[in-house]
C-alpha cells in the first residue's frame, strides 16, 4: 500500500483537511456528555426551565457544528479517494498496456480485469473510510477516557482496563482475517475467469450443448468463494458480540462504582450519566473502528495485489525510452559468432532471422529452434505447417511482440531490439489471426493505423482488401457503425476490414497471420492478386493453412514442430520437402499441384 500512496500526490490538502474536520467534529461530540451532566445536575435538580432551554440550545449548536464539520470532512475525503483511484486506475491501465505478451500470458486476462475493477474500487473505499475514521475513532476513544478522568478518577479506571481489552479483540481479529481476505480475492479471480470464458465462448458452449457442465463448473468455483467469504465473515462477526460484552461489563462496573460514590456524595447523578455516555461513545467508535479495520484489511490485501502487477516489468525494453542507458555493442555481444556477419551483408536484407531460438515464458522447451532465413525487400513470403508448428510465433517476433531467446531478428540490417517500439511498429502492419474490431464508425476503425488517413486512402485499402463491395451495400459509407468486436458483421467481413486497416498505414512489412481463413476461395484469390499487384514495394508475410494461398509466394517456409524443414519456391519444395508435398497433395489435385 505504501507504494500506492504516491497517487495521493495533488490531494495532500484534502488528505489533511478530511481527518482534521472529523477530529473537530469529534471534539464537539466529547462536550455533549458534560452538557448533559449540567442539564441534570443544575437544570433538572433546580427545575430551571430557562437553564434547560439554554443548555438544550447549546446541544443543538454543537450538533449543527458537528454535522457541518462531518459533511466537510466527507467531501474532502471523497475527493481525495476518488482522485487517488482515478490516478491509480489510469496508471495501472497504462502499465498493463506496456506489458509484453509474455507477462500478460502468465498473469491472465481475468486477473488483470479484477485488479483494474474490483481491487481498485476496494482500495478506494478503504482509503475513503481511513481518511474519515482512522484518526477520529481512536481520538474519541482516548478522548472519552481523558474526559472520564476529569469527571472521576476512580470510575475512570474502568476505562483503563476496558480499552486495552477491546484493542486486543479488534486487532487480534484483524491479524487473523487479513490473510483470509487475500484468499477471497484470489478465488474471485477464478470466478471472474469462469465468467469471462462463458461469456466470450457462449456460442461454442451452446454448439456443444455444454451449458449444464459449465453451470456446474461455475457453481463449484462460486461455492468455494462463498465458503471462503462465510469463513472470514464468521471470524469478523465475532468482533461485535465480544466488544459489546466487554463494553456492557464496563458500563455495569461504571454504574456500580459511581452509584456508590453518588450515595456517598462524592459525585452527582449527572456525572454518572456522563460517564455512562462516554462509555457508550467508546462502544460506538470501537464498532466503527472494527468495521473500518475489516475494510482496511480488504483494501490492503487488494493494494498488495495491485502492487504485484506494478512490480511486473515488461521483458521488452524500449530503446526509444531508455536511449541514454542503451549500449550499442550489447546486441552484438548477445549474438553468436556465426550470427554477426558483415554490415554490408546485413544491410542487403529487408528481414532476416539469424539462428533464432524462441520459447514462451515458463515453457519447458523452445517453440522455435534454429530458424535462419533471409527475405529480400518487396518479396512475398508464405509460411505453412501443421497446427502448433510455430507459424504465428515466428511472425510475432518481427514486430517484437516477443523477444527471441537466442539469435536475432533484423530489419534493414538492424536488430529489432535496437528500434524504438514506436518506430518498429510503424514499419510493420499486422493482420492478427483473430479479427478484432472496436466499437465505433468504420472510419475510426480504419484510422487505427494512421490517425490522419483520408477517406480516399481508406477506400483504396478497402478496395485492396476486397471489402469495398459489402461496405457500399450497407449504404452508410465510412460512417457505418461497428458493434463491439464487430458483432454486426460476418467473420469474412471482419477479416477483410482488419486487412484493410493494416493496409491503410502502408507499412513496409505486412504480416497476415492466417487472416483469410474465413474467406471463400474466390475472394481469397482476388485478395492475393490485389495485394501482389499493388504492394510490390511491401515485404509481405502470409501465414496460412491453405497451400493455394501461399503457392505463388516468392519464398515459402515450411515449419514442423518449431523447426524449419523447408525453404524455397513452390516448385523447389515439391522436389525437396516431403512435408510440403504431403500438404499440397492433401489439398490440391495433381494438376493444381503442378
Amino acid at each position: 500500500m505504501r507504494k500506492l500512496l504516491r497517487y495521493l500526490r495533488g490531494y495532500e490538502l484534502e488528505s489533511v483537511l478530511g481527518p482534521l474536520f472529523k477530529m473537530l467534529e469529534a471534539s464537539f461530540e466529547l462536550f455533549v456528555p458534560l452538557v448533559m451532566a449540567q442539564i441534570i445536575d443544575v437544570g433538572i435538580r433546580n427545575q430551571d426551565a430557562m437553564y434547560i432551554g439554554k443548555m438544550g440550545g447549546l446541544l443543538v449548536l454543537l450538533g449543527v457544528i458537528g454535522l457541518t464539520c462531518s459533511l466537510t470532512a466527507q467531501f474532502f475525503s471523497a475527493k481525495a479517494a476518488v482522485g487517488f483511484s482515478t490516478a491509480l486506475r489510469n496508471d495501472l491501465f497504462a502499465h498493463i498496456g506496456h506489458l509484453s505478451y509474455s507477462e500478460q500470458d502468465v498473469i491472465g486476462t481475468a486477473t488483470l480485469i479484477t485488479r483494474m475493477t474490483s481491487d481498485v474500487n476496494q482500495v478506494q473505499s478503504g482509503l475513503n473510510l481511513a481518511l474519515r475514521l482512522l484518526l477520529r475513532s481512536p481520538f474519541i476513544v482516548f478522548g472519552a477516557m481523558v474526559m472520564a478522568f476529569t469527571v472521576n478518577v476512580r470510575a475512570a479506571m474502568v476505562f483503563v482496563v476496558a480499552i486495552p481489552a477491546l484493542s486486543v479483540v479488534v486487532f487480534g481479529i484483524m491479524v487473523i482475517s487479513m490473510p483470509m481476505y487475500k484468499k477471497v480475492q484470489r478465488q474471485l479471480d477464478h470466478v471472474t475467469l469462469a465468467t469471462r470464458e462463458n461469456l466470450t465462448g457462449a456460442r461454442v458452449i451452446r454448439a456443444f450443448n455444454r451449458q449444464e457442465d459449465e453451470i456446474l463448473r461455475f457453481d463449484e468455483s462460486n461455492d468455494l468463494l462463498v465458503r471462503f467469504q462465510i469463513l472470514v465473515g464468521k471470524i469478523s462477526a465475532l468482533m461485535n458480540p465480544i466488544t459489546y460484552v466487554i463494553i456492557n461489563l464496563a458500563i455495569i462496573a461504571v454504574v456500580w462504582i459511581s452509584g456508590k460514590q453518588v450515595d456517598a456524595g462524592i459525585i452527582t447523578q449527572g456525572e454518572t450519566v456522563a460517564l455512562v455516555n462516554y462509555m457508550s461513545q467508546i462502544l460506538v467508535e470501537l464498532i466503527k473502528l472494527a468495521n473500518l479495520i475489516v475494510s482496511i484489511s480488504k483494501a490492503l490485501a487488494c493494494a498488495n495485489r495491485i502492487s504485484t502487477i506494478f512490480d511486473e516489468k515488461s521483458s521488452l525494453t524500449d530503446p526509444g525510452q531508455e536511449r541514454s542507458l542503451a549500449q550499442p555493442e550489447k546486441v552484438g555481444r548477445e549474438l553468436p559468432e556465426a550470427g554477426r556477419g558483415s554490415q554490408k551483408e546485413a544491410a542487403s536484407a529487408k528481414v532476416r532471422f539469424r539462428q533464432v531460438n524462441f520459447a514462451y515464458k515458463r515453457a519447458k522447451e523452445d517453440s522455435l529452434s534454429q530458424i535462419d532465413f533471409t527475405v529480400e525487400p518487396g518479396q512475398t513470403v508464405g509460411i505453412i505447417g501443421g497446427t502448433g508448428s510455430g507459424k504465428s510465433s515466428l511472425v510475432n517476433l518481427i514486430p517484437r511482440f516477443y523477444d527471441v531467446r537466442e539469435g536475432a531478428v533484423l530489419i534493414d540490417g538492424r536488430d529489432v531490439r535496437e528500434y524504438s517500439l514506436t518506430e518498429l511498429r510503424h514499419k510493420v502492419g499486422v493482420v492478427p489471426q483473430k479479427a478484432v474490431l472496436f466499437k465505433g464508425t468504420l472510419r475510426e476503425n480504419m484510422q487505427w493505423g494512421k490517425k490522419d488517413a483520408s477517406d480516399e486512402e481508406i477506400y483504396r485499402a478497402l478496395d485492396l482488401a476486397q471489402a469495398r463491395e459489402f461496405v457500399d451495400s450497407k449504404e452508410q459509407g465510412l460512417d457505418l457503425m461497428i458493434d463491439q468486436n464487430g458483432k454486426n458483421l460476418s467473420g469474412g467481413q471482419r477479416q477483410r476490414l482488419t486487412i484493410a486497416r493494416a493496409l491503410v498505414k502502408s507499412p513496409e512489412i505486412l504480416i497476415m497471420d492466417d487472416s483469410a481463413s474465413a474467406l471463400d476461395f474466390a475472394t481469397d484469390a482476388k485478395l492475393r492478386r490485389a495485394i501482389r499487384e499493388n504492394t510490390r514495394d511491401m515485404t509481405v508475410f502470409i501465414v496460412s493453412q491453405r497451400a493455394t494461398t501461399i503457392k505463388n509466394a516468392d519464398q515459402i517456409l515450411v515449419l514442423d514442430d518449431g523447426h524449419m524443414v523447408g525453404c524455397g519456391t513452390h516448385r523447389e519444395l515439391l522436389d525437396s520437402c516431403e512435408i510440403y508435398r504431403e500438404i499440397c497433395l492433401s489439398q490440391l489435385s495433381k494438376e493444381e499441384v503442378l
